[in-house]
């Protein structure tokens, strides 16, 4: 271990929704509570007109200060205020966001009584302050150094903006590294020294908004990246968004009012729906509640984990998508995959578990990591590597990581001329030749672009410089070298040179500017000892229910799944389509009712969706 502690570099995973940092030290990660004592931190930023606040301190009065409460800059971060995700966040924020110069969108708060614009940047990089200062106050030595995670499937310009929020933030960023491979880095550490031959390991990693899959291939220290996919814009907070929308439905039923359009009641309500997401992982059925949500009015409401599922099938049923992409990317069957890891606090929805597992044919997820500290945990690990921390396990550790989108330059015809395919490995260094387009040229424009797509108006442009200094000649004699340079921390470096004169051009690829008494908890047995008919009783409702519940909504899917469809006749495709709606409506009009009602039911609907469970048995 280094000699001096002001050499300690620490690990910071800046989620979503909630980060979290991590140190490796007595030869071990320790995950680091904050002055709560909990070992996640919120990513969330309020301003009031007294103070600024930053993670637990910020999130505990959103609600009444819902407009300058800040949450979510990583959906912003290294974005343009037109790309069409941030508009469609636009409407789901209680914060104001505006355009500022260069199309860059700028978040605006109150102040202590002055209007204020930050950018993404700003409000990552007081998140990640905050990270630095709980590290330090628990290490008790200044930390300057840190290894910051991103999705996989960050672009160039938001890793650059991810960075700039480390400077920001009065610390050297010595690696930015994915979040996927981080989380590999926790699964695999301890395994090394056991390993025999190679691994194949899939990352499946859903947070707060961004889903991310990797596949790795493990052999002793070395950590090979064969392919990532994912989406920057699909977790958690897409799923509590659903959630919302549903429950702002039922109070407009109820009550005749819109609470669309109130920001305070639309927070409450959304911090409800957040804690019954976490609640239904482990529950089936959960409670909304909140106190004179508006005007007054009294919310009260339930939500089976049924019911949640189907509010996000098909946003689960996407994140299967990006796993079978990432696969067909690799050229790997999904039988090659020897393990399975699940990663991020999204990745614990029963749901997803159970497509995901449907999807590899039976085989056991991968549980053994934390999913809300896996990856600052694989980022602390890489943190000791850089600093030259000296231990038997850090040693053979090598990371041979991928770029996620595909990089290239204008040509003719707004074509997409790709210098370094997406999953190349890197760092990496590509070059290629081109030649002037007219006669007697001078000069040429180089226009960087990265995405898949054939013409380059439809991928994201990074930007651009031009070469002068061509001798004139006829097109095509002219012979200019383009070099394409990624470093370490996934950044693009572009350089040009005329080969005749040797004039050369580059650029750096830039992102614009309380416990109980004793006699309570004698009490509380008491009281179970007491109710616990009825609890049971209570209990065998809800089960009924839930059992009925999930078969209707698994004919709703079947009956609407083309290939099966398709194999009945139309009058009982339409009999099993009109039954399982009734079913349903049935369930929504009904306060919880006996058990027996609910299996009643349930033989009835099962009778007449018989074709498909014959069907099923072909």
């Amino acid at each position: 271990m280094a000699n001096h502690r002001e050499g300690l570099a620490i690990g910071i995973d800046l989620g979503t929704t909630y980060s979290c940092v991590a140190v490796w030290q007595n030869e071990r990660v320790e995950i680091i509570v904050n002055d709560q004592g909990n070992r996640t931190t919120p990513s969330f930023v309020a301003f009031t007109p007294a103070e600024r606040l930053v993670g637990d301190a910020a999130k505990n009065q959103v609600a009444r200060n819902a407009t300058n409460s800040v949450f979510d800059a990583k959906r912003l971060i290294g974005r343009r205020f037109s790309d069409p995700l941030v508009q469609s966040d636009i409407n789901l924020w209680s914060f104001k966001v505006i355009e500022g110069p260069s199309d860059k969108p700028m978040i605006v708060v109150n102040y202590k009584g002055e209007e204020k614009h930050f950018a993404a940047e700003e409000i990552s990089s007081m998140v990640l302050k905050k990270m630095r200062e709980i590290a330090e106050a628990y290490l008790g030595t200044t930390v300057k150094n840190a290894v910051v995670t991103v999705p996989a499937y960050f672009n160039d310009s938001q890793r650059k903006a991810t960075k700039d929020a480390g400077g920001i933030a009065g610390m050297n960023v010595l690696r930015i590294i994915n979040e996927p491979t981080a989380a590999a880095i926790a699964y695999g550490l301890d395994k090394i020294a056991d390993s025999i031959g190679k691994r194949n390991v899939l990352i499946f990693d859903l947070g707060g908004g961004t889903a991310d899959v990797s596949l790795l291939t493990i052999e002793k220290g070395v950590f090979e990246v064969k392919a990532v996919a994912g989406d920057t814009h699909l977790g958690g907070e897409d799923f509590d968004n659903r959630m919302v929308n549903h429950f702002v439905e039922i109070f407009k039923r109820q009550h005749k009012v819109d609470i669309g359009v109130n920001s305070k009641a639309l927070r409450r309500l959304r911090t409800a729906c957040e804690k019954a997401k976490r609640i239904l992982s482990c529950a089936i059925e959960t409670n909304i509640e909140v106190d004179s949500l508006y005007n007054g009015i009294d919310f009260f409401s339930n939500i089976t984990r049924a019911k949640f599922a189907e509010l996000n099938m098909d946003l689960f049923r996407k994140c299967v998508d990006i796993v079978e992409k990432c696969l067909s990317d690799a050229e790997m069957d999904k039988s090659c995959v020897d393990v399975v890891v699940l990663s991020g606090g999204s990745s614990r929805i029963p749901k997803v578990q159970q497509l995901l597992q449907d999807f590899f044919d039976g085989k056991e997820l991968c549980k053994s990591i934390n999913p809300d500290e896996a990856v600052a945990y694989g980022a602390a690990v890489q943190a000791a590597i850089l600093t030259g921390m000296k231990n038997e396990k850090l040693q053979d550790i090598v990371l041979l990581d991928v770029t996620p989108l595909s990089l290239g330059v204008e040509v003719l015809g707004e074509e997409m001329s790709i210098i370094i395919p997406r999953n190349t490995a890197t760092p990496t260094e590509k070059v290629e030749n081109y030649t002037t387009a007219c006669d007697n040229q001078t000069s040429i424009l180089l226009s960087v672009y990265e995405g898949e797509r054939a013409k380059t108006c439809d991928n994201n442009f990074l930007g651009q410089f031009r070469l002068p200094g061509i001798p004139p000649a006829p097109s095509g004699v002219a012979s200019i070298n383009v070099c394409f340079n990624i470093d370490t921390n996934g950044i693009l470096n572009v350089s040009a040179k005329e080969m005749t004169t040797g004039v050369m051009r580059n650029i750096t690829i830039t992102n614009d500017e309380s416990r109980l008494s004793s006699e309570e908890i004698d009490r509380m047995v008491k009281d179970a000892e007491t109710y616990k008919v009825e609890d049971d009783e209570y209990r065998k409702k809800v089960k009924a229910k839930v059992a009925l519940e999930n078969y209707a909504y698994n004919m709703r899917n079947t009956i609407n799944d083309e290939k099966i469809g398709a194999k009945l006749a139309p009058a009982a495709k339409k009999n099993i389509k009109d039954a399982v709606e009734q079913a349903i409506q049935w369930i929504d009009d009904l306060q919880l009712v006996d058990s027996e009602l609910y299996d009643d039911k349930l033989k009835w609907l099962e009778n007449i969706c018989n074709p498909i469970r014959s069907y099923g048995k072909q």
